[in-house]
């Protein structure tokens, strides 16, 4: 099993940055692929960025493109989720997910574990 936990999260102005942390445990050794999913309230889950276990590889959304970056340090079992530009509509609980895979994905169902959430409220 692994556990995943969020940090991070927070209320912020339209316009200001967070950077959200994901620690991994347990069996580490099945990870390869991360991603972040976002979910609001009356919508669906969404894809937000993945990374490749080395982290040479990162996949975004069209909608948070160039203003949202993924990173990982494996040494700390640690996945980031750099959030520059923030917008209102980019308020949601934010979620950290694992893939056993090493092909970077964007269907949540894909991914093996995931963490229990962050809330990221941004202010117009």
């Amino acid at each position: 099993q692994v556990q995943l936990v969020e940090s991070g999260g927070g209320l912020v102005q339209a316009g200001g940055s967070l950077r959200l942390s994901c620690a991994a445990s347990g069996s580490i050794f099945s990870i390869n692929a991360m991603g972040w999913f976002r979910q609001a309230p009356g919508k669906e889950r969404e894809f937000v960025a993945a990374i490749s276990w080395s982290g040479r590889s990162t996949y975004y959304a069209d909608s948070v493109k160039g203003r949202f970056t993924i990173s990982r340090d494996n040494a700390k079992n640690t996945v980031y989720l750099q959030m520059n530009s923030l917008k209102p509509e980019d308020a949601a609980v934010y979620y950290c997910a694992a893939d056993s895979s090493v092909a970077i994905r964007d269907d949540m169902n894909e991914y093996d574990y995931w963490g229990q959430g962050t809330q990221v409220t941004v202010s117009s």
